[in-house]
């Protein structure tokens, strides 16, 4: 048979511009280098095709027998597939043989790049092929484009994800949203749509279009179709019905392509009757959520739990679920776009309202389990947990003010809840809860009693003396009229935080003893940890004599049951006692301990109060510019936390004189420029400044002291380039899961919380010039 011809092939030309996907043309190239079945995996309208083309055009020439490609989406049956391959390589193949044979023969010596695009429908078909197909002929190279993997011995998947999109949460992404792979889409396409009338820069509503549709290209580019006839700001408010609106794709399209509606229409009847089922009820999970949560939400009629694996693998391996978390417990997410499809299906189902109810029942218990733990060896557990969970308890929430009959389950929730945002960063969302719950019921219950005094303490965190006194008002009379012990024990604890906050240490004092001693009887360990807590405060601001008793107690309760994110306010007011006691030494000891405890278990508010006093030290013993930069890193922290500093007014008296003090020392300039310099520090290097370790001034190349491997060092540049985990893995040739095991590594290791903050570490190494 004749050699095909140098650099032939039937790959179309482009007639749009390609945009973006840099690190996925380098991936897939690297890939075909060294493998011969690469699949492109991914949701509808994602541009697998797009992408595979693009390759097969830049790596044509090392395919001396060309790139092809084969078109399956419109094949309906597997025994039709062999002939549509033929056709596209040798249109007037012999009709007297079987297919199958003469492909064989036809691809016999040759070195020749085939893409087989839209496989999903197909995928036996397609698997058996191109086994038998990879097996006969050496040369061959495959590209598919798949929904699914094909299954085939030897294939490498590449997971063509969503284009960069600017995410509206994060402040720092304004100065660089036009680097988003996804508005720059947008803006090509709607410039090309509006003509000569085109803006010469698009809104931050066009930012937030591509943030809302996921950053898939083919919802990006039917939006930016509409720009025909709308604005950005009128596209923006109609994505609550984007189906309807993302209609009017090219006339020249497959129908599937020409609407987002039949593009996942396709991905949905491609699922079996109980993936489709799942895809419905896990429309409810705003955010992601584990296999539990699919156990105790996804089942009911039509699928039982031994069920459910299966349907999440499916749904997983079908492009519809992506798998995330650490090594410790897996998670799953959906898109945005695919998660408006499935509330749709859920309605059509009639589920629209039990499902919910059963995603609320869930965290519900979820929000009790962790606040009946709150004080023992998984407390920390459960603070991480409970953030990974934050969306999903807001819509918890949110179904409970939006439903009659639901306001006092919404109370119990925001009510356990308190002890999880403290320290957290989220005082006052949790405050916006408590006053929205209690503004839905008013019927007295322990639940409300509860809610009121949880909104009296983050009242008090927050400087709002006169509501806090409001809640205990309230909170004093409803306790009476329910005669409950517990309740009582309540407002006696809460009626002594204010007079704590008062500095009126002799009122204080009776009310937390009194409140301790009902807590021993009727209340859990948690209660009695946190009264024994605020009286040994309370005595140590009042020298009262008790105070080293009371100290220690705190500290071997937290110690007996592992209550580690405790343990580090106890050591905080153990190092308060011995500061204010004059013993220095030991005074920084403990502090320095209860930093380190406070950092590893991400527990702001006591990392706040621990920076603070040890400020206070430093400046007491002469490191003046040290104490200057811890104060600014305790102002720092306690912005993120969203309390007042640092709260008791006795405290603030302490923190005056210190301010004082280093005024006089440093000067104005002096002071004004470390204090800044401390609050620009990371938590990790707020830390190491005040457990006395060298922290690098401002310009010089930072050593790092945390300990990175080579390739934590090399995620972290990464990550501060703006890389996703996929990217990173990309770029690393290493699984997108490894890649995310290495931030998280990265994130612990330097103290941070968030992948900005990491951006900001690794700018602080850099030398300057």
């Amino acid at each position: 048979m004749a050699r095909i011809p140098k650099e032939s092939g039937n790959l179309p030309a482009d007639t749009t511009s390609f945009v973006g996907r840099g690190k996925e043309v380098s991936r897939l190239r690297q890939l075909l280098g060294r493998t011969r079945l690469v699949t492109l995996t991914g949701p509808g309208g994602m541009g697998k095709s797009r992408l595979a083309l693009r390759v097969a055009a830049q790596v044509r020439r090392s395919f001396p027998d060309g790139a092809w490609l084969v078109d399956l989406a419109s094949v309906e049956k597997e025994e039709l597939l062999e002939h549509t391959v033929l056709a596209a390589l040798e249109p007037g193949h012999d009709m007297g043989r079987r297919p199958l044979d003469t492909l064989t023969d036809f691809l016999d010596g040759k070195r020749l790049l085939l893409v087989l695009d839209n496989c999903e429908h197909l995928l036996k078909g397609c698997a058996l092929l191109v086994h038998g197909l990879l097996a006969s002929a050496p040369g061959l190279h495959v590209v598919a484009t798949s929904r699914q993997a094909l299954g085939v011995a030897g294939e490498h998947l590449l997971t063509v994800s969503p284009l960069s999109a600017p995410d509206p949460d994060d402040p720092g992404q304004d100065a660089t949203a036009g680097q988003s792979e996804a508005l720059r889409l947008f803006a090509e396409r709607a410039a090309a749509a509006l003509g000569e009338h085109a803006p010469s820069e698009f809104s931050r509503a066009a930012a937030l279009i591509c943030h809302r549709l996921d950053g898939i290209p083919l919802a990006i580019e039917l939006a930016a179709a509409r720009m025909r006839v709308l604005t950005c700001e009128q596209i923006l408010d109609r994505l609550d019905d984007r189906f309807a609106l993302l209609t009017g794709g090219s006339r020249a399209a497959l129908p599937r392509r020409q609407t987002m509606r039949a593009a996942v229409d396709w991905s949905f009847d491609l699922c079996g009757p109980r993936e489709q089922l799942l895809w419905a009820r896990l429309s409810v999970f705003p955010g992601s959520f584990d296999l539990e949560a699919v156990e105790r939400v996804g089942t009911g009629e039509g699928l039982s739990v031994d069920e459910v694996l299966d349907a999440v693998t499916g749904l997983v391996d079908k492009s519809v679920l992506s798998r995330e978390g650490d090594d410790l417990r897996a998670r799953y997410r959906m898109l945005e776009t695919l998660r408006q499809y499935g509330r749709g299906r859920l309605g059509e189902r009639g589920e629209a309202g039990e499902v919910p109810r059963r995603h609320r029942d869930h965290y519900r218990n979820l929000v009790l389990l962790a606040e009946a733990e709150w004080f023992s060896g998984r407390q920390t557990v459960w603070f991480a947990r409970l953030r990974q969970e934050r969306a999903n308890l807001r819509a918890a929430l949110d179904f409970c003010l939006s439903h009659s009959g639901q306001a006092r389950a919404g109370l119990e929730m925001a009510g356990a809840l308190w002890s999880h945002r403290l320290g957290a960063g989220s005082l006052e969302e949790e405050r916006h809860w408590l006053a929205r719950m209690l503004a839905s019921d008013s019927t007295p219950s322990p639940a409300r009693v509860k809610a009121l005094w949880a909104d009296g303490w983050m009242a008090l965190l927050r400087g709002d003396i006169a509501s806090a006194h409001a809640r205990l008002t309230e909170c004093r009379i409803m306790a009476d009229s329910l005669g409950d012990p517990l309740a009582k024990a309540h407002v006696e604890q809460f009626d002594g935080l204010i007079a704590l906050f008062r500095d009126d240490f002799a009122r204080a004092a009776p009310l937390f003893e009194s409140a301790l001693h009902q807590y021993r009887t009727h209340g859990n360990l948690g209660d009695v940890w946190s009264t024994l807590f605020l009286l040994s405060l309370s005595c140590c601001l009042s020298a009262d004599s008790r105070t080293a008793v009371l100290c220690q107690e705190s500290l071997a309760l937290c110690e007996a049951h592992d209550a580690q994110w405790s343990r580090a306010f106890a050591l905080w007011v153990s190092g308060l006692r011995l500061w204010l006691a004059g013993d220095i030494a030991q005074a920084v000891g403990a502090l320095r301990e209860g930093l380190g405890v406070a950092g590893a278990t991400d527990n702001r508010l006591a990392l706040a109060q621990c920076l603070e006093v040890l400020a206070w030290a430093q400046a007491g013993a002469g490191q003046y510019a040290e104490g200057a930069e811890l104060l600014g890193a305790a102002d720092s922290v306690w912005k993120q936390v969203g309390a007042t500093l640092p709260g008791v007014g006795r405290l603030w008296r302490h923190r005056t004189e210190c301010k004082t003090s280093l005024l006089q020392a440093l000067g104005h300039a002096r002071f004004a420029a470390r204090v800044r310099a401390g609050a620009a520090f990371t938590t990790e290097l707020a830390v190491a400044r005040a457990q006395g370790r060298p922290v690098p001034g401002p310009g010089a190349a930072r050593a790092p002291d945390s300990a990175l491997t080579p390739r934590e060092a090399a995620v972290a540049q990464l990550v501060a380039q703006g890389l996703t985990d996929k990217q990173i893995a990309a770029q690393l040739v290493i699984t997108p899961r490894t890649a995310q095991g290495h931030v998280h590594r990265t994130l612990a290791k330097l103290g941070v919380t968030s992948r900005t903050q990491i951006a900001i570490w690794v700018r602080e190494q850099t030398p300057r010039s």
